[in-house]
């Protein structure tokens, strides 16, 4: 019997391949209609690297939640839904000792709380701070559901070259 949703759980190095794909997945249903297409298909396209980013960084100890799609008929391109990742903020102002890295699902999986799960997988209650992308509106709002608000903070995001903000979750 098939589990109700997908089952979250800490990636492994053998999940380096599943995960990789469900990155560039996410990132081309996500970022449609966001990121010039031309560099959104161009960004998304090296699926050999993507693995490779993935296998160092879980060998390396990163942490990195997935989603899992358990069933026996489901391709190792469609098998993580979804991923979370959250550690040290990188930022020299850091609002937060916790940055949200990156949270994805699959398109299919939007509005169904995936998203909420992996939230809670990989930063539960604590203060957070995130980066995204200052044109998602989804996903702001999925951020201010959490209790994220904007801090006022911006860079413009080299890789699909957008500008990005910051949304901070305060503690208490």
């Amino acid at each position: 019997m098939r589990p109700m949703g997908p089952v979250i759980r800490r990636a492994e190095p053998a999940d380096a391949e599943a995960g990789a794909w469900c990155h560039l997945l996410c990132w081309r249903e996500a970022y449609a209609g966001l990121v010039e297409p031309g560099l959104l298909a161009e960004r998304t396209s090296d699926i050999e690297r993507r693995v490779e980013r993935w296998t160092s960084a879980l060998a390396a100890g990163v942490v990195r939640w997935i989603a899992v799609d358990s069933g026996d008929d489901v391709s190792v391109r469609d098998r993580v839904v979804g991923f979370a990742s959250a550690g040290t903020s990188r930022d020299e102002d850091a609002p937060t000792e916790l940055e949200l890295y990156a949270i994805y699902t699959r398109a299919a999986w939007w509005g169904t709380g995936l998203g909420a799960r992996l939230f809670e997988a990989a930063v539960g209650d604590e203060p957070a701070s995130l980066w995204v992308l200052e044109g998602n509106a989804r996903a702001r709002a999925f951020y201010r559901r959490l209790g994220f608000v904007e801090d006022g903070s911006t860079v413009d995001e080299p890789f699909f070259d957008v500008p990005e903000i910051r949304m901070v979750r305060p503690g208490g």
